[in-house]
C-alpha cells in the first residue's frame, strides 16, 4: 500500500505525503510521516524531489489507544440493556446502542442523521415534550421525562428518558446523550392501580342494596350453597331473578370468596347507559374516536382485568356490543372505540337480568350463542314472596340498620306489622321492603316500630304482570314509536330499523311476529 502511494505520488506534479513504517536498526518497525516536495527548473519541470521523515510512532499508538478504547466503550455500550443515544448540538442522532437499535426495529443508518427519526418513533402526544427536552440539551439543561416510544412490533412502550448535555474543555455544549429505560409494566401497574382506586371509589359512593345476605330460607340456602360451589372457579355466572332480589349482592358474594377477591369488582347497569355509549363504557374509547372524546379512556373491562365484571341487566345490552361481549367471552380480547388493536384482558363475568333471556331470543333481542356463553352456571334469586320465612329476619335488620344511622333506639316491631309485611306480595321484592322499614324508622317516635298499611295498599291491589307479557308490550311500543317516527319506513339510513339499532330483516320478522300494520303508521 506504501508503494503504490509513493508511486502515485511520484508520478504527479504536487507535494504529497504519506504515513509509513520504517524498520530500525534494532529491528523494531516505527511510524514515520513522510513529506514529498518537488525542485523544478526555470521551466517548471521537476529536476529531483526532497522528501522529510517525522517519527510519529507515538502519536500513533496514543490513536490507536483511543481507538481501542472507543471500541471497548462501544462493546460495553451495546451489553447494556439500557437505550442509549448520543445526540449532536443541532438536536440530530450521531450514535445509538444497540439496545435501542433492537427496541426500535431501526438500522444505524437508518436512524442516524435523519431529521424525522423523532417523529416517526415517538408517540405524537409526547413529541413536544421530547423535542423540548433537546432543545434543553442544546441550552445545557439536563432533562428527565417519561415518554412512549414505538417498539419494532409497532407497539407504543413507556420509557422513562433521563438526558445530560456533552461539553468540551472549555465548557461549551458540543452534544448531548440519553438513556431510556422501559417502564411500561410499572406504567401499566400505576394506571391499573388507579383505575382500580377509582373503581373501588364509585363503588363506595354506590352503596349496595344491602350489606349482609339475610336470610336461612330453604330457597335462600340454596343460592348460598350455588355460591359457594361457584366462587372458586373462574367459571361465567348468570343471575337471574325480578328487580330488587340482591343479585349484585349475589355477585359480590362470589367475588369476595374467590381467588380474585383482591382486585377489583366493576359493577356496570347495562340499562342505565346509553346505547350509543354502553361500547365506550364497556371497552373504552381512542382519544378522538368520537365527538367529545377528548382523551384515552379504559373502559370498564380494563378496569376490571385481574379482577371480576358485574354487567347487570345484560339482557338491555344492544346487538352489536352483544357481538363485542361474545368476543371477550370466547377470544378474551376486545378493542376499543376508535382503535383496531385488541387487547387481552383477564376478568370474570358475572352477568344478571331481571327479563326472560328465552323470550327476548325467540324474538331476535338477544343472542342465543352468547345465552350460551353467559349460561354457564346459572342462580335463580327466589323473590321475597317466596321467602316468607325470611321477612322477620330482614325487618330485624333493616331496623337495626335505620335506627343506629338515626341515633334511635328502637325495641320491637309491632305485631300487626309484622303481620302486614309477611302477608304483603312485595312486587320490588327486598328493596322495596328497605324502603318501608327505612321511611317507618324515620317517622318512629317510640320504642316500638311500625308501618302503616296505607303504604302497601296501592301495591297490592296492583296485579303483577308475567315479564313475558310486559317484555312483548314494551317491544311494541318501541317499533310502532320508531315507525311512526319513520312514516312507516323500515329500511334505509332514515329507517326504524336503523333507529332501533336492528337489521332490517330482522325488523321485519318482529313486525310480522307482533304482526304490527305497518302501513297505519304511515303519515298521510
Amino acid at each position: 500500500m506504501v508503494l503504490a502511494a509513493w508511486e502515485r505520488g511520484f508520478a504527479g506534479t504536487a507535494a504529497w505525503e504519506a504515513e509509513a513504517r520504517f524498520r530500525r536498526r534494532d529491528g523494531e518497525y516505527r511510524w514515520f510521516l513522510v513529506r514529498v516536495t518537488p525542485l523544478r527548473d526555470d521551466a517548471g519541470q521537476i529536476v529531483r524531489w526532497y522528501s522529510t521523515a517525522t517519527e510519529i510512532d507515538d502519536r500513533k499508538r496514543a490513536e490507536e489507544r483511543v481507538k481501542q478504547d472507543e471500541r471497548e466503550l462501544r462493546t460495553i455500550v451495546d451489553f447494556l440493556p439500557e437505550l442509549l443515544v448520543v445526540g449532536d448540538a443541532e438536536g440530530g442522532l450521531a450514535y445509538a446502542n444497540r439496545a435501542a437499535l433492537e427496541f426500535t426495529g431501526r438500522t444505524l443508518e437508518e436512524t442516524l442523521g435523519h431529521p424525522a427519526v423523532w417523529s416517526e418513533i415517538v408517540h405524537p402526544d409526547d413529541l413536544d415534550t421530547v423535542q423540548a427536552t433537546i432543545r434543553g440539551l442544546a441550552e445545557g439543561i439536563r432533562g428527565e421525562i417519561e415518554f412512549r416510544l414505538r417498539r419494532s412490533d409497532g407497539q407504543y412502550r413507556w420509557i422513562l428518558g433521563r438526558s445530560a448535555p456533552l461539553r468540551d474543555a472549555q465548557g461549551r455544549v458540543i452534544g448531548w446523550f440519553s438513556t431510556g429505560t422501559d417502564i411500561d409494566d410499572r406504567k401499566r401497574a400505576e394506571q391499573r392501580m388507579r383505575d382500580e382506586n377509582l373503581a373501588l371509589r364509585e363503588e363506595v359512593d354506590k352503596a349496595s342494596m344491602f350489606e349482609e345476605i339475610v336470610g336461612t330460607s330453604p330457597s335462600l340456602r340454596a343460592v348460598l350453597t350455588s355460591v359457594s360451589q361457584v366462587a372458586p372457579t373462574d367459571s361465567t355466572v348468570l343471575i337471574t331473578g325480578e328487580t330488587g332480589t340482591g343479585k349484585e349482592l349475589v355477585a359480590r358474594a362470589i367475588h369476595k370468596r374467590s381467588p380474585r377477591a383482591a382486585r377489583a369488582f366493576v359493577s356496570v347497569n347495562c340499562a342505565a347507559i346509553p346505547p350509543t355509549l354502553i361500547a365506550s363504557e364497556l371497552f373504552g374509547h381512542e382519544k378522538g374516536a368520537f365527538t367529545g372524546a377528548l382523551q384515552r379512556r379504559a373502559g370498564r373491562f380494563e378496569l376490571a382485568d385481574g379482577g371480576t365484571i358485574f354487567l347487570d341487566e345484560i339482557g338491555d345490552l344492544p346487538p352489536d356490543t352483544q357481538l363485542a361481549l361474545l368476543r371477550v367471552l370466547q377470544e378474551r380480547e376486545f378493542e376499543r372505540v376508535g382503535s383496531g388493536r385488541p387487547i387481552k384482558v383477564d376478568v370474570r363475568i358475572i352477568a344478571a337480568t331481571n327479563r326472560d333471556l328465552q323470550s327476548a331470543i325467540e324474538h331476535d333481542a338477544f343472542r342465543t350463542d352468547l345465552f350460551y356463553r353467559l349460561n354457564v352456571f346459572p342462580i335463580e334469586m327466589p323473590p321475597l314472596r317466596e321467602r316468607v320465612s325470611d321477612i322477620p329476619l330482614l325487618v330485624a335488620y333493616f331496623v337495626d340498620r335505620y335506627a343506629r344511622q338515626a341515633g334511635k333506639t328502637i325495641r320491637r316491631v309491632d305485631k300487626q306489622t309484622l303481620d302486614l309485611v309477611k302477608s304483603y306480595r312485595w312486587p320490588g321484592n327486598v328493596r322495596e321492603l328497605q324502603n318501608v322499614i327505612e321511611r317507618a324508622v324515620i317517622i318512629c317516635d317510640s320504642g316500638t316500630l311500625t308501618v302503616d298499611p296505607r303504604w302497601l295498599s296501592q301495591e297490592t291491589a296492583k296485579p303483577v304482570r308475567p315479564l313475558g307479557h310486559e317484555l312483548t308490550a314494551r317491544e311494541r311500543q318501541m317499533i310502532e314509536t320508531a315507525l311512526a317516527e319513520c312514516r312507516g319506513r323500515v329500511a334505509g339510513p332514515t329507517g326504524a330499523a336503523a333507529k332501533l339499532g336492528l337489521h332490517p330483516s330482522t325488523l321485519d320478522s318482529k313486525i310480522r311476529a307482533l304482526r304490527i300494520d305497518k302501513h297505519r303508521l304511515k303519515h298521510p
